[in-house]
């Protein structure tokens, strides 16, 4: 299970210190470490590293093509509240998001929205009430271990 982690989730960006502002505009911290090629920003249990789009696709030795609008993946930030996904979708408008979807009751029985950061990477911000959030903000789907009798 240690395995199962994703402790880093990397973004290539069109311009880094846009990029930098941004997600520090939503609560993110940037670091000390990175370089003038990549920024790394922490967050509530992630880094999040910001990296040049064409020098990451370099990276993977691929080469940087342009994207498509929707990409295949959504990054999700789960809230404990209708208000507080309200409020975080507001925040990122404010700092410079696209609203793609503004945050309404879904079919699931929670709330939800969408918006595309400065480079194009969706995000979700939902409100799950079958997913309750410990104190740290963090779901936690593991069944609890049955007692032996």
């Amino acid at each position: 299970m240690k395995d199962a982690r994703i402790p880093l989730v990397t973004l290539g960006v069109a311009d880094l210190l846009r990029a930098a502002r941004f997600y520090e505009a939503l609560g993110w911290t940037r670091t000390d470490q990175g370089n003038d090629k990549v920024v790394f920003l922490q967050g509530e249990g992630v880094v999040l590293s910001l990296f040049g789009a064409s020098d990451l696709a370099g990276d993977a030795g691929l080469t940087h093509e342009p994207l498509p609008r929707f990409r295949g993946i959504t990054l999700a930030i789960n809230l404990p509240s209708e208000a507080e996904t309200d409020r975080l979708f507001a925040q990122a408008v404010a700092a410079g998001a696209e609203p793609v979807k503004p945050p309404h009751k879904v079919f699931w029985g929670g709330y939800s929205g969408y918006f595309a950061d400065p480079d194009g990477h969706l995000w979700e911000l939902a409100h799950n009430p079958f997913f309750p959030l410990d104190a740290a903000g963090r779901i936690d789907l593991t069944p609890p271990s049955e007692e032996p009798a």
